[in-house]
């Protein structure tokens, strides 16, 4: 499964790792071009451009809930 965010701030982006790192599934961050980081890792999350919206990709139902402050429509 998978859902649409916006991160716009860096305590967002600390928040959303922490979340992530509970997880006892992988969770993957995409963006439109074609970067994937691992969500558990704050080397990854930094090095993608947050100015656009990005894709969480990931198995975990209780997760994505959690990140619902953060949901988005994706852009057309």
């Amino acid at each position: 499964m998978y859902k649409f965010i916006k991160l716009t701030e860096a305590n967002d982006l600390r928040d959303f790792m922490n979340l992530a790192c509970k997880s006892n599934y992988d969770v993957g961050v995409h963006t439109d071009y074609n970067q994937i980081a691992d969500a558990k890792s704050i080397l990854g999350l930094m090095a993608l451009d947050y100015n656009k919206i990005v894709k969480v990709v990931t198995e975990d139902e209780s997760f994505m809930k959690k990140i619902d402050k953060w949901a988005v429509e994706e852009e057309g």
